[in-house]
């Protein structure tokens, strides 16, 4: 969420960077501000009410002091209107910050200034492409036919259990899932993030801590008797860990790693791009959470993008950096890094991770804040990034490793499956 004093200061800006989004909020910004100024001029009207019922108070004790009792009861009617008064004040104020509040929950983060324009993922940036298209002597097979012949993952028993998008890993398929949540964890761990084990469940605080309310509320699982959603990443518990927390400037970077189980509705997804393992309901995902200091952030940024290069560098898989678009950007995110690895047996890039920096608009809802050096209250800056969803990884594995008489695995992977290879 941003800050209204941000807001004010800088209208013009704002409302140019917002359309690398392909939004119009010059209304919405002006709305406010507007609500702002009635905001502060209530307050004032509060303020003086108020300091004129203890002047009345004090001058109401002095005359039933002096035993002027008729002029004491005199002003105690004034006192009961200023009240009256200071109650509908009051209503009305909250009024105010209610339509307020809901107007800025309506208002994304505001883009970094290198985000390019754009309107869909057609627009992205590619800034790096790195490895080799892995090459066959065979017509490659896609993931969801090897996963069948060699009993690895059972998409039909999932539909049984509980519906499309939410598979059945089974055998060397389950191993070679839980080896790579393992690995990435341990990466993770190396790179000097500390592990967390959050809830798989939040409560609706969480979602609008984070960002995930009111804008994905369709898309997220909604456990309606408990108001509790399921978490659509690690990303919303792990970062809600420090909401309402005042963090010494000492204790940065704050990093935390976590593996946990996502659910996404993904509500409209159909056709051929989502079949086997390429848009599931509940898929595994390994998350990457720093708190930075303002200042760092930003190269906090770099270094989790290079954190996620290594990790598919050691896999040995083809992948792409790109960019985001501003007409692709979430809602939340002030930047977003894309990567991609190439599925050499449906010809085509599969996004497996998104790295972003969101400034300071969740620490905002967070009510994350530090004190800096002049002892003064500061919001963070949040970043998180996928390191790594295992869906398109496990395809690309899959895919990229087959031979003619089953499927290698990466030599990374091998102290974490006990075997090298799928037969």
């Amino acid at each position: 969420m941003l800050q209204i004093p941000y807001l004010r200061e800088n209208r013009d800006l704002v409302i140019e960077r917002y359309t690398r989004r392909n939004l119009d909020a010059a209304e919405t910004i002006d709305q406010i501000i507007t609500l702002d100024n009635q905001r502060k001029a209530t307050q004032q009207s509060m303020d003086q009410d108020l300091a004129e019922g203890n002047r009345l108070a004090k001058e109401i004790g002095d005359l039933y002091k002096s035993g002027k009792a008729a002029e004491a009861n005199e002003l105690k009617q004034k006192t009961k209107v200023l009240k009256e008064k200071s109650n509908e004040e009051k209503t009305k104020l909250q009024e105010i910050e209610e339509a307020q509040l809901n107007l800025l929950y309506q208002l994304p983060n505001v883009p970094n200034a290198i985000v390019p324009n754009g309107k869909s993922d057609a627009d992205n940036k590619i800034i790096s492409e790195h490895g080799t298209k892995a090459k066959f002597d065979f017509d490659a097979v896609p993931h969801w036919d090897l996963a069948k012949k060699y009993g690895l993952i059972d998409f039909e028993v999932g539909v049984k259990i509980a519906g499309a998008g939410f598979p059945v890993y089974m055998g060397k398929g389950a191993k070679l899932q839980r080896a790579l949540i393992n690995f990435f964890l341990d990466e993770a761990e190396n790179a000097g993030y500390s592990e967390v084990v959050p809830p798989h469940l939040v409560n609706e605080a969480s979602g609008y801590g984070t960002g995930q309310l009111p804008d994905k509320e369709g898309q997220m699982y909604h456990v309606g008797v408990d108001d509790l959603y399921l978490i659509p990443t690690a990303e919303v518990p792990i970062t809600n860990i420090y909401r309402d927390v005042i963090v010494k400037e000492s204790d940065f970077p704050i990093k935390n790693s976590g593996y946990t189980p996502c659910f996404r509705r993904e509500a409209g997804s159909y056709g051929k791009d989502v079949r086997g393992l390429n848009r599931l309901h509940q898929f595994d995902k390994v998350e990457i959470v720093q708190i930075q200091h303002p200042d760092k952030s930003y190269e906090a940024l770099d270094g989790m993008v290079k954190h996620v290069a290594s990790i598919l560098e050691k896999l040995g898989l083809q992948y792409r950096i790109a960019l985001l678009c501003g007409g692709d950007l979430g809602f939340t995110a002030a930047i977003t890094y894309d990567f991609e690895v190439y599925s050499a047996a449906q010809n085509r890039w599969l996004e497996v991770s998104s790295v972003s920096n969101f400034e300071t608009f969740q620490a905002n809802r967070l009510k994350l804040r530090f004190k800096n050096e002049e002892g003064k209250t500061e919001l963070a800056h949040t970043l998180n990034g996928s390191a790594l969803a295992l869906p398109r990884i496990m395809a690309a594995l899959l895919e990229n490793y087959q031979v003619t008489d089953g499927i290698n695995i990466p030599e990374v992977l091998v102290p974490y499956t006990k075997f090298d290879k799928i037969d």
